[in-house]
């Protein structure tokens, strides 16, 4: 039996629910939604309007419509960095960002969009004043992580949020590792954009994601195509969801992601971030104990989610996740996670790190397990 502590790649397993639900609309509906007038297209249609509705209310968004459907965090963060940003434009964003980030900002520079990348400290916090400064007068958009892919730091996205508002200027928050455990509110957070994944902690299938959309600002689509409506314009639709919908949809995953949601919901996020901040005390408080462990990251557990990197002195990061997933069957992630600038903000850009990552369905058992194995592969057995 895998013990898997990769959660923040991908989460696993999902709720029993997902599978039957993706099961479902493949053998009872799996038609195409708003291509048809029949039943089962009507239904497919439905499932996917509910999920709308369901993730405006989840992140208090006002109108269901402005959720876009995307088919990871990556497409959903591509749509609204280059859907907003034009030539002439700045954008602010911080050394602790994933590559879904930074790669767009930097492609962006070829059509003269500059950009400015606030350094975070050592344990992967960031100084909000240091944002504030970095605010020019062609400055539209500051985009942060909610929580960092690689040390679990939590953003205050909250006062971000503020000072975006304060100086009139876009907020778009990558919620990839916090949405699903972390309490959002895109109202009172002053968020105009929220991308995330339906594959992590909503517990959906991959090929599925979304970005909330929740500002009146002008944007282009990225894509042209095929949207079940005014099919006989050669023209992109302009109104919402359309204009940045063209093609089929993933029904199935969507319909696995509607269900994955309704898990939380039952749940709770405070009982989720809960349980893993409980697990994530444990595994850091008997790490402490093995002397060639390095951990990265806050102190603080109330300063992190979800995350705990590592490395063993002496032994690469990859051998060490080589040797944990053949002798011991655990699932981690080492190298470094898409994501070389908080990398080097830690001081491991040359080494890597091996991350753990947390999950609702995580026991007390696994993490236990974790350390022992590390402790045998830091001593050398």
């Amino acid at each position: 039996m895998v013990i898997y502590l990769d959660n923040a790649a991908t989460s696993f397993p999902k709720p029993r629910t997902v599978y039957q639900n993706v099961t479902k609309a493949m053998t009872k509906f799996g038609a195409n939604p708003g291509r048809g007038s029949h039943s089962m297209a009507i239904e497919g249609a439905k499932v996917i309007y509910e999920t709308r509705e369901l993730l405006a209310q989840f992140f208090n968004l006002g109108d269901p419509m402005k959720v876009i459907f995307t088919f990871n965090a990556t497409d959903s963060l591509n749509l609204a960095i280059k859907g907003l940003l034009k030539s002439g434009d700045h954008v602010i964003t911080t050394s602790m960002e994933h590559n879904s980030v930074l790669r767009p900002v930097m492609e962006l520079e070829k059509i003269g969009v500059s950009n400015t990348i606030v350094s975070c400290q050592t344990d992967g916090k960031i100084n909000i004043l240091d944002i504030e400064n970095a605010i020019t007068s062609n400055t539209k958009l500051v985009i942060t992580t909610h929580v960092s892919n690689l040390t679990g730091t939590i953003f205050p996205i909250d006062q971000i949020g503020k000072i975006c508002k304060k100086h009139k200027i876009h907020y778009l928050v990558d919620a990839s590792q916090s949405a699903g455990v972390l309490d959002i509110d895109m109202q009172s957070s002053n968020i105009d954009f929220l991308a995330f994944p339906g594959h992590k902690g909503l517990l959906g299938p991959q090929g599925t994601g979304a970005l909330l959309i929740n500002s009146e600002v002008e944007m282009s689509q990225l894509k042209e195509g095929g949207t079940g409506s005014e099919s006989s314009n050669l023209n992109q639709p302009n109104f919402y969801p359309d204009k940045f919908e063209a093609g089929t949809p993933n029904l199935p995953g969507i319909a696995g992601l509607n269900s994955g949601l309704k898990h939380i919901i039952n749940r709770g996020t405070k009982s989720i971030y809960s349980h893993e901040k409980e697990l994530l005390d444990l595994f850091v408080k008997q790490l402490k104990n093995i002397n060639k462990i390095q951990i990265y990251g806050p102190n603080d557990i109330n300063d992190r989610c979800g995350v705990v990197p590592i490395n063993i002195e002496g032994i690469d990061s990859s051998e060490v996740a080589y040797l944990l997933d053949t002798k011991y069957n655990i699932a981690v992630r080492p190298g470094l996670h898409c994501a070389p600038l908080a990398h080097k903000t830690i001081g491991t850009e040359k080494i890597g790190a091996v991350r753990f990552s947390v999950g609702p369905f995580n026991t007390k058992t696994d993490i236990l397990a974790a350390v022992k194995a590390l402790d045998e592969i830091s001593q050398g057995e």
